[in-house]
């Protein structure tokens, strides 16, 4: 079976807690050895946060419940890394 390292996520959180707390939360997930978190946009009622969580095996159901349970929304996931170690994007010729 085929081991989670990395998961990008697009989630909308409320004002409450702060993203210091939530972040700190999610990184409070067992399977979990580091996150970050971006503010991407802010509105009068909620925030837009990119969350970027990695470890050396991601329990994804677990992570996804720690940030319901904070009142957050996945929605979308952007990016994932799956393997024996994390693959980088790099650019290319097509990239221009």
């Amino acid at each position: 079976m085929t081991t989670l390292r990395r998961v990008t996520l697009d989630v909308l959180k409320p004002h409450e807690p702060s993203i210091l707390a939530f972040t700190e939360r999610v990184a409070e997930v067992e399977s979990v050895d580091g996150v970050t978190a971006s503010l991407i946009e802010l509105d009068q009622e909620v925030q837009n946060i990119k969350i970027t969580v990695e470890g050396t095996g991601l329990d994804y159901d677990a992570i996804e419940a720690a940030i319901d349970s904070l009142g957050g929304t996945v929605h979308s996931v952007d990016q994932v890394a799956y393997g024996e170690h994390v693959v980088e994007e790099r650019r290319t010729t097509q990239d221009g």
